[in-house]
């Protein structure tokens, strides 16, 4: 899996319209766009190629969209999926919520949802542990690992999460 940046979206441009436009070139595991910018999650490094040499100065709506390899800080970083976000919340305070329990690579926010990135599985799910269905900033947070991670940690918070539970 590969992940691509697009920068320089036009503000017309859907998730659909993008995950079309790539799907030209290989399998698109995940799309997600944030205000000008998105990225696409490719299924291999081939397909990214090609997306990347004939989609970098591509005109979208009448504006030139750059197209390249996303520079990750690790590939090992952990996905997780935020919701019910504080439409007055900022990346800053969000990503400094989640630090309270380890690094955090990415944080974007998207509506009243959000996307972040932790450097180690092991803190994703005690982050996600400890804050769901906490409140911050008048919400209740509703967290869960991405389903695009595939991580072993996921599996082991979904097992956890059904073991709380399930009554012995």
């Amino acid at each position: 899996m590969v992940k691509l940046f697009i920068g320089n979206l036009p503000r017309e441009a859907t998730e659909q319209e993008i995950r079309s436009l790539f799907e030209q070139y290989g399998r698109v595991l995940e799309c997600d766009i944030i205000k000008n910018y998105g990225f696409v999650h490719i299924e291999d490094k081939t397909a990214a190629e090609d997306a990347i040499r004939n989609l970098h100065h591509y005109k979208l709506h009448g504006i030139c969209i750059n197209v390249e390899a996303s520079k990750n800080k690790s590939k090992a970083s952990t996905k997780l999926h935020v919701g019910n976000i504080s439409t007055s919340c900022t990346n800053l305070e969000l990503r400094a919520k989640f630090e309270e329990y380890g690094p955090v690579l990415e944080c974007d926010i998207v509506k009243d949802y959000a996307f972040v990135h932790m450097e180690r599985a092991e803190d994703a799910v005690e982050a996600i542990r400890g804050l769901d269905n906490t409140e911050f900033q008048g919400r209740l947070f509703e967290g869960w690992m991405s389903g695009s991670c595939g991580t072993s940690a996921a599996k082991q918070y979904q097992a956890s999460r059904c073991d709380d539970l399930c009554l012995t």
